[in-house]
């Protein structure tokens, strides 16, 4: 099975084009600028649907075969899109039953993208034609590499609860539990009068008086990203039929912010994993949100290469504020994303529109044109990506890893929970940007993974656990593991473990809580090594475990607020409070090195290696990007690959630059 775009040279580097938006005479220019700036790989025909099938089962191809030719021409490989994320109008009119339905029975109009229902058969028959009527005509296409289906799912329908999706949900019911009886022992339906007696009772969980059955949420959660999957692989099989040497990817969102698909067993049916990322402007440390992407990314990849389908040149188009870029910062992200794994970056889009919902967002070629600072800096990244090529195939290894799980993420974002302060995506992106500051390369994995190759597992609220005996082996086989409050509570049902808090770590962390006890909105405590906490403490008491830090004030002065229990060779920390800025940052140092991990990066210099070959002898390649105000040296012996220079022991990285150096022993 071929698991990267075909015939890509290098680092991949483009952009989405799309050219049924310009006349045909910018076509020639638009190739001509793309070869001047490096471009070997572009997406094409993403949201082309009303053009290609001009009305329903008559298609006209006569412009994209133009422009798949001109690209071959000019020496540009295609990600060739499915243009199924955006219906035509001749589809919605004939068929308003694909619309989705919104959780109070409001049917959405069309007008937009992603104005479907996941689970509309018509809207599936009709997307599988169009899929396999341009798998046929462009099978053999030399330009052709890759298919792109469909773009960003779920992005802004992740939830449909129509009538259409009450009949597939009880289906996917029936395979997940079997029998009724089952279902009402998962649900707890004795609560509340809900127990079912036909499927038929069962549905989507509607607008209702109070809060619905949380196990019929989660479910719902469940179906529904499997629903968007399904979607996914019937379109890919299709490709797959048709054009079997094909690699077949999707464009992931794998960030803090979106949370809306189980990404993991979404990067299974892909060939390659692709992801979009979008800094936002206004946060000042933003290129640690890009560095928490990517490295999630990489897991999802399972530590193979992958693409950055999607980021910006400068600002978007969707933010409150859409902040333009500062000047080396199209640099630095690009080169970020390569220092966690990627190979290859590409932008949405080549040219900016100058009509449309997104007219303001960045592209490649802005309004202003070529002469422009966005231009000139894509000219240089792609000159310098050709410099740097051999880092393709490379990968990153990390000795620290945090267990995520989006399932859990939806289980403890449920209504009802003890506080609504609580934000399961800003607690994960916290201890990661602690151990980001340490200078710590970090890998993300499933719950169930192996975790016998890392000296320190970080479980940031993992909600849902029916067995902790896994992480039990790994503390008592010398592994260091920090456990934080919110973990191990419920079952994969949602049924809380009795016996105290946290459920299923309890005995592993050497601790029992009796009773929460979140914060006010905005009040602090201290804790008694000078650390302070917010939105979370709990009455703890410490069984086996030893207490590392009490609060001294708040609701619960001299309880455990920090512990670390000894099982065989291994050390487990338990957080029972949500610990903030330094305090944080100085757990996080006191683990790392109880783990014997040493961060080769610092709180402004960020610095990732990637191991590999060059001409079959085993290589690595040291990247550093500067974030902050001022040089930076590193140690390092080797070449600078951007600049050709011998690096003989240090190396100053001015601020705001990046260096890429093939280390020597």
């Amino acid at each position: 099975m071929t698991t990267w775009p075909t015939g890509v040279r290098g680092l991949a580097w483009g952009a989405d084009y799309n050219p049924e938006q310009w006349p045909e005479d910018v076509w020639a220019e638009d190739v001509e600028l793309m070869r001047r700036a490096g471009v070997n790989l572009v997406s094409v025909g993403i949201f082309s649907w009303a053009l290609l099938e001009v009305e329903d089962g008559r298609y006209e191809f006569g412009r994209l075969d133009r422009v798949l030719d001109l690209l071959h021409d000019g020496g540009i490989r295609v990600d060739l899109a499915t243009p199924t994320a955006a219906l035509p109008p001749w589809l919605t009119a004939a068929h308003p039953e694909v619309l989705p339905e919104t959780v109070d029975g409001i049917r959405l109009s069309p007008g937009s993208r992603q104005s479907y229902c996941p689970s509309s058969p018509v809207y599936r028959a009709k997307a599988v034609a169009l899929v396999r009527a341009l798998a046929e005509r462009y099978r053999d296409h030399p330009a052709l590499a890759a298919w792109h289906v469909h773009n960003e799912y779920g992005c802004h329908v992740q939830r449909c609860y129509c009538d259409r999706s009450a009949v597939a949900f009880r289906d996917w019911l029936k395979v997940r539990h079997g029998t009724l009886d089952v279902l009402n022992e998962a649900w707890a339906t004795t609560f509340w009068s809900q127990r079912y007696t036909s499927w038929e009772q069962v549905l989507p969980p509607r607008m209702s008086p109070s809060q619905v059955n949380p196990g019929l949420e989660l479910d719902f959660d469940r179906f529904s990203s499997d629903a968007l999957l399904e979607l996914f692989k019937a379109e890919r099989d299709v490709l797959r039929e048709v054009t079997p040497g094909v690699p077949v990817t999707t464009n992931f969102m794998a960030t803090s912010g979106f949370q809306a698909l189980d990404y993991w067993k979404w990067a299974a049916e892909v060939d390659f994993v692709s992801n979009d990322h979008y800094t936002h402007g206004e946060d000042p440390e933003r290129h640690v949100g890009l560095a928490f992407s990517a490295d999630l990314v990489r897991g999802l990849a399972g530590g193979r290469p992958w693409l950055l389908m999607e980021h910006s040149t400068s600002a978007v188009a969707w933010q409150h504020r859409n902040i333009a870029k500062l000047p080396g910062e199209l640099r630095r992200n690009s080169y970020a994303h390569v220092a966690h794994g990627a190979d290859g970056t590409l932008f949405f889009q080549w040219r900016q529109s100058r009509a449309g919902a997104e007219r303001y967002h960045s592209a490649m070629v802005p309004h202003a044109g070529p002469d422009t600072k966005v231009y000139r800096e894509v000219e240089q990244v792609g000159a310098e990506y050709q410099r740097i090529a051999e880092l393709v195939g490379s990968t990153v290894r990390a000795s620290v890893a945090i267990v995520h799980d989006w399932q859990s993420v939806w289980a403890v974002s449920q209504p009802s929970h003890p506080t609504k302060d609580f934000d399961h995506p800003r607690h994960v992106l916290a201890h990661y940007r602690a151990l980001w500051r340490a200078g710590v390369t970090v890998d993300f994995v499933p719950p169930g993974a192996d975790l016998s190759g890392y000296r320190l597992v970080v479980l940031p609220a993992l909600y849902l656990v029916d067995d902790a005996s896994p992480y039990e082996r790994y503390v008592e086989a010398g592994g260091r593991l920090l456990v934080t409050f919110l973990s191990g509570i419920s079952d994969s049902r949602g049924h809380v473990h009795l016996g105290g808090y946290p459920g299923a770590f309890r005995d592993l962390l050497g601790v029992r809580t009796e009773e929460f006890h979140p914060l006010r909105e905005a009040e602090q405590v201290s804790l008694d090594d000078g650390s302070t906490a917010a939105v979370w403490t709990e009455h703890l008491h410490a069984t086996t475990a030893q207490v590392l830090a009490s609060y001294v004030d708040g609701p619960l002065p001299g309880v455990p607020a920090v512990t670390r229990n000894d099982g065989g060779t291994g050390v487990a920390w338990y957080v029972a409070c949500g610990l903030t800025g330094d305090g944080l940052d100085r757990l996080t140092a006191t683990v790392l090195a109880d783990a014997g991990v040493t961060g080769t990066g610092s709180a402004t210099v960020e610095v990732v290696r990637r191991r590999g070959e060059v001409a079959g002898s085993a290589a690595s390649w040291l990247v550093a990007i500067n974030h902050g105000e001022s040089d930076a040296e590193l140690p390092a012996v080797g070449v600078e690959l951007l600049s050709g220079e011998r690096v003989a022991g240090r190396l100053v990285v001015p601020p705001g630059h990046v260096v890429v150096v093939r280390e020597e022993p």
